[in-house]
């Protein structure tokens, strides 16, 4: 068993879900049971598996992330994920969140403007995607753990683990996603903005022409680009994230469909019922039923 797995046995400790660390923006996860294939959210972050391990798809992609390999998310990404937890041991791991200013003064500081002039413009990776674990990540994560446990060292040693892991990120395979992240001025940053605004304001109206006008974009270039990078079109990706939204606070806050319909921008509870057992395999009601019987 590794050290990683060690420290990661006593701070995750809810199975089946997340936990939150000392540290803002840091969480535990614990599956002791084999999670079948759904949609899943996942944030601008870094993934980091130490037992068992994750499938992901998207866009008839796949990629696998453990031990050997952590996930970078560039931004916030609907997606399907499969869990196995280990032959001897559960599905163990922890997500650490991208601070969007943390990672443009580490790449100031890291003096990468020849890298990101290199870039071009017109090329648009996928925001998610796995990057092999070197000893110096895996150091890294051991270290960000240990200090953790310390109320103390939390305050004064983790922040400067997390940059560490950042820079371990930014000298990785995933590192052109974040540099065009970074770039203020690129296609992906302005696609990659756009997102944030949808993501942060999901229950409001949008139409491709004016999400397009806020990347300074034509609608066929914003299209294509919004694609690329996310695998779907701009108002599939709102939907999804729409329906993601919704089964949390169905879940987290036990509220009622018609309710979390309304929260997240749905005129039609039907429409919103249809889509959300089409997106999820299941209806809200039965999610419902799931909580009360758990």
């Amino acid at each position: 068993m590794s050290k990683m797995t060690d420290l990661l046995t006593d701070l995750a400790t809810i199975d089946g879900d997340a936990v939150e660390s000392r540290l803002k923006g840091v969480r535990f996860f614990k599956d002791t049971k084999h999670v079948r294939r759904r949609p899943m959210l996942y944030n601008p972050g870094i993934c980091i598996v130490a037992s068992g391990h994750k499938e992901g798809s998207l866009g008839g992609q796949s990629f696998r992330y453990d031990a050997n390999n952590y996930l970078v998310t560039s931004v916030a990404m609907p997606f399907e994920c499969e869990s196995f937890p280990g032959e001897n041991c559960p599905l163990l791991g922890m997500y650490i969140d991208i601070d969007m200013g943390q990672l443009n003064s580490l790449i100031n500081d890291m003096d990468l403007q020849s890298e990101l002039a290199e870039l071009d413009g017109k090329d648009y990776p996928l925001g998610i995607g796995p990057s092999a674990m070197g000893e110096d990540m895996e150091d890294a994560a051991v270290k960000l753990l240990k200090a953790l446990r310390s109320e103390k060292e939390t305050r004064i040693l983790a922040p400067g683990l997390v940059r560490e892991i950042y820079y371990r990120a930014l000298c990785g395979s995933q590192a052109p996603v974040l540099y065009s992240l970074a770039r203020g001025k690129s296609s992906f940053s302005q696609v990659a903005r756009v997102i944030s605004l949808l993501e942060g304001n999901y229950s409001e109206r949008f139409d491709v022409q004016q999400m397009a006008d806020s990347a300074h974009m034509s609608v066929s270039a914003f299209h294509k680009a919004f694609k690329e990078i996310t695998a779907d079109s701009p108002l599939q990706y709102l939907k999804k994230i729409r329906l993601a939204r919704a089964r949390d606070l169905i879940i987290q806050k036990n509220m009622k469909a018609y309710l979390a319909a309304d929260a997240v921008g749905y005129e039609s509870t039907s429409q919103f019922s249809r889509e959300f057992k089409r997106h999820f395999g299941q209806s809200p009601a039965d999610v419902m039923r799931e909580i009360r019987s758990a």
